[in-house]
């Protein structure tokens, strides 16, 4: 599996993406070492991945109508829910 930088062709490390907040959401090294993060609302990280296998977890299971339309990408009025 191709990491997000080999498959974007980057040639120019360290290859860092950023959130709107200015937070590294993924670091690359030349050598293919790379690290995941997400954070919540008020900046607290709660997900880290990174290419050794290690996954810290802390996000909520719980969610909204509304954070399940935004994670799907569609309108929330397009969501049914199956009992």
């Amino acid at each position: 599996m191709k990491t997000i930088a080999q498959q974007l062709n980057v040639k120019d490390f360290p290859f860092i993406i950023k959130d709107d907040n200015g937070k590294r959401t993924y670091y690359e090294d030349s050598t293919g070492y790379w690290i995941k993060r997400e954070y919540d609302k008020e900046g607290n990280e709660i997900y880290y991945e990174n290419s050794d296998g290690i996954i810290e977890d802390n996000r909520s299971t719980e969610l909204t109508l509304n954070e399940i339309a935004d994670k799907l990408r569609m309108d929330v009025k397009n969501l049914k829910i199956k009992e």
